[in-house]
């Protein structure tokens, strides 16, 4: 077979690999669309925080309470967001090049996909203990049937996490460079 008979089809999988390599950018939208939610985070943020400022000598301590545990609630989502957009970025779209900058976040050294899951995994147990915590705070307003449900979801995410921590545990770890 002449060698001329094998470039077409070397053209069309260098071709078809580059698309699909090159597919990873179509995440950015997504990326940024993340961003705009986090703005919106920090708009409700900053709404309940006036609340709770405006409203203190007016509000009893229950209701105080229930106001900050929504604001660390808020804090922690967008700690979640932040893991998501960097984190994910730098894994699946392109890298960061953030290497001696002083900001640079400590686990964005050693994140891949399985590092991922589990940081997100524990990040959603630990707003999955704030909502928790914000209705046994307020179980006096609430159904049985309501507290219940919501802390058999959150032992689910608890055993979630602990599996995925686990399966992690058992994948071989890639030499580093």
């Amino acid at each position: 077979m002449k060698p001329e008979a094998l470039q077409p089809a070397a053209i069309r999988g260098n071709f078809l690999s580059t698309l699909l390599f090159g597919s990873r950018w179509l995440q950015v939208p997504l990326y940024l669309g993340l961003i705009a939610a986090q703005l919106v985070y920090v708009v409700h943020f900053m709404v309940e925080l006036i609340h709770l400022i405006t409203g203190t000598f007016a509000l009893t301590e229950a209701a105080i309470m229930l106001i900050v545990l929504g604001l660390i609630d808020v804090v922690m989502i967008s700690n979640l967001l932040i893991m998501v957009i960097v984190g994910g970025y730098e894994t699946f779209v392109s890298r960061l090049n953030l290497e001696g900058h002083p900001d640079e976040p400590e686990w964005l050294s050693h994140v891949n996909a399985n590092v991922l899951k589990v940081k997100l995994a524990t990040a959603i147990i630990g707003i999955s203990s704030i909502h928790l915590l914000k209705t046994f705070i307020n179980a006096a307003n609430l159904a049985d049937k309501v507290l219940l449900w919501q802390t058999v979801i959150h032992m689910a995410f608890i055993v979630s996490a602990v599996a995925i921590a686990y399966i992690d545990k058992l994948m071989p770890n890639p030499e580093k460079h």
